[in-house]
């Protein structure tokens, strides 16, 4: 896939793509004899994880380190486990005060709509 037919499916524009390709989150993207890119399944595979996690809040520094440990085999199992396992604990903890937030805005509408 080109980096116009892949940022269209995915809703990245070619400029993100490019970061994340130079920084590092997207690793070996394929390129045709004239050095264009020719995104395969296992980059796609990769776009879409980066647009997810971010999408969550998962800061590039930490995607940055789990590409690298990716790209280093196995012996990296248990470190990528361990940072994705951190994570979610803070996803968890920005959902948990997301919820309080939603709470409370609730009750102050309700407030309102209980207005005579």
């Amino acid at each position: 896939m080109t980096i116009t037919e892949v940022s269209k499916k995915y809703g990245l524009s070619a400029d993100t793509l490019r970061y994340y390709e130079r920084i590092g989150l997207i690793p070996n993207v394929p390129r045709s004899k004239s050095g264009i890119r020719d995104y395969d399944e296992s980059s796609c595979q990769w776009v879409e994880l980066m647009k997810c996690m971010r999408a969550a809040g998962v800061q590039i520094e930490a995607l940055i380190e789990y590409v690298a440990l990716y790209q280093k085999g196995d012996e990296t199992r248990e470190a990528r486990k361990a940072l994705l396992v951190e994570q979610r604990r803070q996803l968890m903890e920005r959902m948990a005060d997301m919820q309080a937030s939603l709470d409370r805005l609730n009750v102050k509408i309700e407030r309102y709509e209980n207005l005579p």
